[in-house]
């Protein structure tokens, strides 16, 4: 699935909306390694004036915030998932922004595409963007 042009996908006044609306935003896959491109993003972001939520199985903070070893064990409401994972993990990541129910964004970095989870999280009512990414886009639309 991984080459597979995304069919499920937000525009770029969706897109532009997205920045606008959301505040909190969790960064699935969010190393700890400053060279890479999800620490990055995570770091844009927070400079941004968004509140960034590390999920990742190591560490105790990141980026200066508590990290979560899952999406289920943060005890805030999440904006939006920003997912720096490989497009298989995308089914259990839309299962459990499901079962959050208060995630309204569902976001696969640039490279990555699950049209199956991607769908699943629409039906949900959340606003799906894949193979973007949230750096370039928020720097194109704000800058």
């Amino acid at each position: 699935m991984e080459c597979e042009f995304p069919t499920v996908n937000s525009n770029m006044d969706e897109i532009k909306e997205i920045f606008e609306t959301v505040k909190t935003i969790a960064v699935l896959g969010l190393s700890p390694d400053e060279s890479k491109a999800s620490h990055r993003v995570a770091k844009y972001l927070q400079e941004a004036g968004y509140k960034i939520v590390p999920v990742y199985p190591k560490e105790e903070t990141i980026l200066g915030e508590k990290v979560y070893r899952s999406l289920a064990e943060i005890p805030f409401e999440v904006d939006m998932v920003d997912i720096f994972r490989k497009p298989a993990a995308f089914d259990a990541v839309a299962d459990a922004c499901i079962a959050r129910g208060d995630v309204k964004v569902f976001w696969g970095q640039v490279g990555l595409v699950n049209n199956a989870a991607a769908e699943k999280a629409r039906a949900a009512g959340m606003k799906v963007v894949q193979n973007q990414c949230a750096m370039v886009d928020h720097r194109n639309l704000f800058s």
